[in-house]
């Protein structure tokens, strides 16, 4: 049997900042993506805002005459055995460009992998939260089940976040007059987080490159009825 290689990772920053290189969240992908290169995963970052991307349940814009970029990132997407998505919070919830990403993925996730079962089958995901204000645990809630919903397989611990103070205040990496130590970096909370993340996110894309993914009976259109009695089973108390 060939090397299939070291595992791959994409990891999606949602942020609202159209540069880089000013991105909270960008900082907290960064960590993580330490860790995970640390233990041998190729890790490729993308930064949506760099991309023009267009809005709707539709696989492919220019289909429809509209600029898109999106085939590109999901070809991304569909060659990593880990997917993170990073979002800062607005409003209590994910940001704009966190949902169109979601929505995208959802839009092809009725397409089928080669063994039958839906398209994204055989990958496990993770998310990283940032912000001034609370809503990291509904915003990983939020994405971690549409990214269970259409396929993946969510790791115990498989969300980290930082918060500050609730209102105005400094974001993760801010540094504060009198201080040389950037804000959060520090903060053993996330720190820690961070890494159960990503730990559990390369022992999960392991396991399932080692097993070939899921077993590919029960779980497919074709197949569920056949290891099953649900349809014809009585299911009042016994």
């Amino acid at each position: 049997m060939s090397d299939p290689g070291p595992l791959q990772a994409v990891l999606l920053n949602c942020s609202l900042k159209q540069r880089k290189n000013e991105s909270h969240t960008q900082r907290l992908l960064n960590r993580v993506a330490g860790v995970l290169t640390a233990e041998g995963v190729e890790v490729e970052q993308v930064h949506v805002l760099e991309h023009r991307i267009a809005t709707g349940m539709i696989e492919d814009g220019a289909e429809i005459g509209l600029p898109d970029e999106w085939p590109g990132i999901e070809a991304r997407i569909l060659a990593a055995d880990i997917l993170v998505i990073g979002t800062p919070i607005w409003l209590g919830t994910k940001s704009s460009v966190a949902t169109q990403v979601i929505e995208r993925m959802y839009a092809s996730s009725g397409r089928r992998n080669e063994q039958g079962q839906w398209l994204y089958y055989g990958r496990t995901a993770g998310c990283v939260i940032t912000g001034n204000e609370d809503g990291v645990k509904h915003c990983a809630m939020d994405l971690l089940y549409a990214l269970q919903h259409i396929g993946y397989m969510i790791p115990p611990q498989a969300d980290c976040g930082w918060i500050g103070e609730a209102g105005p205040g400094p974001s993760y990496g801010d540094v504060l007059p009198g201080s040389d130590v950037p804000v959060g970096y520090d903060n053993d909370f996330t720190n820690r987080n961070a890494t159960y993340m990503a730990w559990n996110l390369i022992h999960t894309a392991r396991m399932l490159r080692a097993a070939g993914g899921l077993p590919a009976v029960g779980n497919t259109t074709e197949g569920w009825e056949h290891v099953s009695n649900a349809r014809d089973q009585n299911p009042e108390y016994r």
